[in-house]
């Protein structure tokens, strides 16, 4: 099962509400599910060294959630065995006091990578747009009356189209973008919410104001309803992936990463003419240099005494 059939379509209305949260509707095999997302884990590894190699693109993946919708567990184990140095995370905590007295993408911008390498933002610029629409945050920053002046509708619809230009932007300068929005039922997410407080590894997880955020389930759904419809565009797609079943949901961010590094047709360098000239010449050194290291352990080998066997004193 690809995870084409989750990407929002530009432009094509999607209520993301009656989108399935798990994996009952595509009748997926559990045991074959798992088998392909090793296979595509291994596939990820080879083709992220062409692109790192590559680098003429960079890839930013955007992974939002309600709470307790295991954004963190699947980052660690479906980027586990890709090279490090290729792939950097980002968590966009409530913004500091130095990130509010700039603009909101500001601190985003900081973290766009360098081409050749993946960026994974757990949260991102789309807080400013959800959480800070959801809770009327807005409302409260410190800008200029010709800004905080206009209607919530027409102040957030201009976000919109800051965000779908920044996307762009980014798209135009050689980067892809690819959202993804992990879409748990509330049962999931109350089951999670109570295995934070019953597992002691997992209280420091747990706030008491995580059960406000529970109580506004339909409204963050709501607003993310609208948010991704307004947003997800050709080159910077969001994709609404069913989140209840773990292993079905880090099997589909496989397939989505894998057609956008294919997208990219990364290819490894090659030498210069003059540098591909120089490889007879070098290669000629280093195997001389080898055929020494052999003949050196040959010839010690040879010259080392044998040890004497030790008799056993005969009683």
């Amino acid at each position: 099962m690809k995870a084409d059939k989750y990407r929002i379509q530009e432009g094509k209305k999607t209520d993301i509400r009656k989108l399935p949260t798990d994996s009952r509707e595509d009748k997926a095999d559990k045991e074959e599910i798992i088998a392909k997302y090793e296979e595509n884990k291994r596939d990820l590894v080879l083709l992220q060294d062409k692109f790192y190699a590559d680098a003429r693109e960079g890839l930013i993946v955007v992974i939002q959630a309600l709470d307790a919708s295991g954004k963190d567990s699947c980052i660690k184990y479906v980027f586990s065995g890709i090279n490090p140095q290729g792939v950097k995370v980002h968590y966009y905590k409530a913004p500091t006091a130095e990130e509010l007295a700039h603009d909101y993408l500001w601190r985003i911008h900081q973290n766009i990578p360098r081409r050749g390498e993946i960026a994974v933002f757990n949260r991102s610029h789309y807080e400013d747009l959800v959480t800070v629409q959801a809770e009327d945050i807005w409302q409260g920053y410190h800008m200029s009356d010709r800004v905080l002046d206009d209607t919530k509708k027409k102040f957030f619809g201009k976000r919109y189209e800051q965000v779908n230009n920044f996307e762009e932007y980014l798209y135009e300068n050689s980067y892809r973008m690819v959202k993804i929005f992990l879409h748990v039922s509330k049962e999931e997410q109350t089951g999670q919410l109570l295995e934070r407080i019953e597992l002691p590894e997992k209280n420091w997880k747990f706030r008491a104001d995580d059960l406000k955020v529970r109580e506004k389930y339909d409204a963050y759904l709501k607003c993310f309803n609208e948010v991704i419809n307004r947003t997800s565009t050709k080159n910077s797609p969001w994709y609404v992936l069913p989140g209840d079943q773990r292993w079905y949901t880090r099997y589909l961010i496989t397939e989505i990463l894998l057609d956008a590094l294919k997208a990219c047709k990364p290819e490894y360098p090659e030498l210069p003419p003059e540098e591909r000239e120089k490889l007879p010449e070098c290669r000629k050194v280093l195997s001389e240099a080898m055929a020494e290291y052999e003949n050196g352990k040959k010839d010690k080998k040879s010259v080392e005494p044998k040890k004497k066997s030790k008799k056993k004193n005969k009683k």
